[in-house]
């Protein structure tokens, strides 16, 4: 499990890897289905090990006692594992937590921030710093209560040394974590299982792939939690449906649950996260998924993605259907979402981001949180034209476009969730206005 801040894992903490687990095999081997984890180090939208991976839990932010950080990458790996078609999990950093104030103060912080189904995974990372037993109960309690399934995770001996484990265990499964070594290793070695009471997820690698990566097992089929059992089969994949909708479960929504038979030129459209190779069997660049792009007729019924030269298929994009702007009366007010940020709020409503934050008394890098009360309008909206995109050629930058428009370049990259430093590629599709 990795985090923002870099641990070096001590070979001495490798030493109790080598006791042989008492434990039978057919406690631990219940269930079996593989999965990872992931945290800003994998990338927006996360990297799997194998094909056969049926799992992934995301790192939502955490608390290092400097405060509380966000994991920018968060929400949109939830995205990318709900539209494969795996089920998602989150969990958080855990260190310098030493009481329930400062703990429930952490997780009010976080909770609304969840988007992986209720009843799923939200397991506390604690593997450097301080804790102790009494608030780390009342936290996974706090967890219980808001409705997911609370779980610890850590290295046996490092947890064993700071608290009372068994203590945990006799409430709460846990997640452990031991490597015999940092070989590519795919399966679990049970011969260096972290033997211990109510251990749900076994960690057995750091080096789940060449390169790097954290391969876990679910050994009592904990995983589940949060999704009800009912599927859906596309293209002979059958994919879990979460029960509960959550802000990334929108987003990631497979994108063949969308009607496709009238995308046509000039439509928006969304490459599903999930999809890796173009209609040709083509591996798909990584830039190219979950992007909104201009549909460009070429012949018949096949349409091109805005100047990327490689087709893609229909049933692998999403149509992004016209947004009507809702009628605002002066003086209206918005009530902040799980989910929004300054850019989709100001793009609902159209207005600028940089005046809805002002009229608000802040700037565009103010934390909002669900819940907040924001004045969106000042002036009286109706329902909102078309807006207008412009698809990028080979050449262009945001200078470029910015001029053909007649905007600041600094308005269009923020408009479009960038920086004027943001990479931008050929046959993307960028908001004008």
């Amino acid at each position: 499990m990795k985090n923002n801040i870099k641990i070096i894992r001590a070979v001495a903490g490798l030493a109790t890897a080598f006791t042989l687990a008492t434990t039978p095999v057919s406690v631990f081997a219940a269930k079996g289905d593989q999965g990872v984890d992931w945290s800003v180090w994998q990338g927006a939208n996360g990297v799997f090990g194998y094909s056969t991976d049926d799992f992934g839990i995301s790192q939502i932010g955490g608390y290092s006692g400097y405060g509380v950080y966000e994991q920018p990458t968060y929400k949109t790996q939830v995205a990318s594992l709900i539209a494969a078609g795996k089920k998602a999990h989150s969990y958080m950093w855990w260190q310098n937590i030493d009481n329930t104030n400062l703990a429930k103060q952490v997780l009010d912080h976080f909770l609304p921030e969840v988007q992986t189904p209720k009843g799923s995974i939200v397991a506390l990372d604690y593997e450097a710093g301080s804790t102790n037993t009494a608030t780390l109960l009342w936290a996974l309690d706090y967890i219980r209560d808001a409705g997911y399934t609370p779980m610890l995770y850590g290295y046996k001996s490092f947890l064993m040394s700071h608290i009372d484990l068994s203590q945990i265990a006799s409430r709460y499964q846990l997640w452990l974590a031991e490597y015999p070594d940092y070989n590519v290793t795919t399966v679990p070695n049970y011969g260096y299982f972290p033997s211990f009471d109510n251990v749900g997820i076994f960690q057995f690698t750091s080096t789940y792939r060449a390169g790097g990566l954290d391969g876990n097992v679910d050994l009592t089929g904990i995983t589940d939690s949060g999704y009800n059992g009912s599927t859906t089969t596309d293209s002979g994949k059958t994919y879990v449906n979460p029960s509960t909708n959550t802000p990334a479960t929108n987003a990631g929504q497979k994108a063949n649950n969308t009607t496709l038979s009238q995308i046509k030129a000039g439509d928006s459209v969304k490459v599903n996260f999930g999809t890796t190779r173009w209609a040709n069997g083509v591996a798909m660049p990584s830039w190219v998924q979950g992007k909104t792009y201009t549909v460009q007729q070429v012949s018949g019924s096949k349409v091109l993605l805005g100047g990327i030269m490689s087709w893609i298929s229909r049933s692998n994009v999403e149509l992004l259907t016209t947004t009507n702007v809702p009628s605002v009366s002066s003086g209206s007010t918005y009530t902040v979402q799980s989910g929004d940020s300054w850019w989709s709020i100001a793009y609902k409503y159209g207005m600028n981001m940089y005046t809805l934050a002002s009229n608000n008394g802040k700037t565009i890098n103010s934390v909002i949180h669900p819940g907040d009360v924001l004045r969106v309008s000042g002036t009286s909206y109706s329902s909102v034209a078309s807006h207008t995109y412009y698809t990028l050629q080979s050449g262009d930058s945001f200078w470029s476009i910015a001029s053909k428009y007649g905007i600041s370049m600094y308005t269009l990259a923020a408009n479009n969730g960038k920086s004027i430093y943001s990479v931008i590629h050929p046959g993307e599709s960028l908001y004008i206005r």
